[in-house]
């Protein structure tokens, strides 16, 4: 549970990742991340959204651009989920 349950304010993430505060906001313009919010509309931060910040920061390293990272991404996420749908073959 701890995984996913927002816990960590923007600039806690930002030291955690070694990004600017403001470069977050853009990634959460652009689709690549989605905090939840609280009751005043702060910004809230699982660990999952910080590992998925930090692939962010792997692709982005590699030279893929945020069009390019969003796909990935998503490819990702499709790629787990047919996973957790299959069963094992043995």
């Amino acid at each position: 549970m701890y995984h996913s349950t927002p816990c960590f304010v923007i600039s806690v993430v930002s030291r955690l990742v070694n990004m600017h505060p403001q470069t977050l906001r853009h990634y959460e313009k652009l689709g690549l991340i989605r905090p939840s919010r609280s009751d005043g509309r702060i910004r809230l931060f699982s660990q999952e959204d910080v590992q998925r910040l930090q692939r962010i920061q792997q692709l982005q390293d590699a030279g893929v651009n945020p069009a390019g990272i969003k796909i990935i991404l998503e490819l990702e996420a499709e790629l787990d989920r047919l996973r957790e749908k299959e069963p094992v073959r043995q």
